[in-house]
């Protein structure tokens, strides 16, 4: 693990995206609630916000943090038949938060994956990346 300790805290915020394509028919049971496993939407959120408070029992050398927020939504596209999950992940601390908030939005993701599989095996999860991030020694980064 990296030695933070002599590091100042600061606050720190990571904001990562990701995008699931399917079938239309998929999205419009995703958007109808009307999946047989319940509310993906939903699910997923609750599952994303507990994967970004989990992330360092599953990367290996990343620091536990005490996160102080995390707000991931879901935006669906109707012409591109898919969902873009956001994660936003906020601490102040001696270390940033990009690999929670990679790791909320791969689990999002995996979730509708999961919940859907069964009427469509083919869905691709596809450009995730960080967004944006903010606080530290290294200053602010936002995607071109």
């Amino acid at each position: 693990m990296v030695d933070v300790g002599e590091k100042p805290e600061t606050h720190r915020i990571a904001i990562a995206t990701g995008v699931i394509k399917m079938k239309p028919e998929t999205l419009a049971i995703i958007q109808a609630g009307t999946a047989k496993k319940g509310d993906v939407l939903g699910v997923a959120r609750i599952a994303a916000i507990m994967a970004a408070k989990r992330t360092s029992d599953l990367i290996p050398l990343c620091h536990p943090l005490a996160i102080t927020r995390v707000a991931v939504d879901f935006d669906s596209d109707v012409t591109q038949a898919s969902v873009t999950c956001t994660a936003r992940v906020e601490t102040v601390g001696k270390t940033g938060v990009e690999m929670e908030a990679l790791t909320a939005v791969q689990i999002g993701l995996l979730i509708i994956y999961d919940m859907c599989k069964a009427v469509d095996r083919g869905m691709v999860i596809t450009d995730v990346r960080v967004q944006e991030k903010h606080g530290g020694k290294s200053g602010d980064y936002v995607a071109g």
